[in-house]
């Protein structure tokens, strides 16, 4: 199953809504590991130390440091952008498919949109 971080502006409904589906779920909000107020490059190389997938809402600036990453030839173990118009239950649905079906590695240097 992926490990996954969500960023500081992603809806904790969401967050805890994975949380009631999976208890299991290796998810960890940034501003619990003292990354309150982090800059985007700073929440993606923490994530890359810690191999987390990044669940964001962020499609304006978090894409273009994660595709300056993936150019540079840093580890990008992915991003999932999320639309903030997206229905809380269809989010927690996809988000868990993708935890739950994909392979550890399989979104390394890749940055996806959901919903799929």
């Amino acid at each position: 199953m992926l490990r996954l971080a969500a960023d500081e502006n992603f809806d904790n409904n969401i967050v805890r809504g994975l949380l009631r589906r999976r208890p299991d779920l290796d998810i960890v909000r940034v501003q619990d590991v003292g990354l309150s107020a982090a800059d985007d490059r700073a929440v993606l190389e923490w994530a890359a130390r810690e191999g987390r997938v990044l669940l964001t809402h962020d499609v304006s600036t978090l894409t273009e440091h994660a595709y300056d990453r993936v150019r540079a030839g840093q580890p990008l173990p992915g991003v999932f952008e999320v639309s903030p118009d997206l229905p809380i239950r269809r989010a927690i649905e996809d988000i868990l498919l993708l935890a739950e079906c994909s392979m550890e590695g399989e979104w390394e240097g890749q940055v996806r949109y959901l919903p799929i």
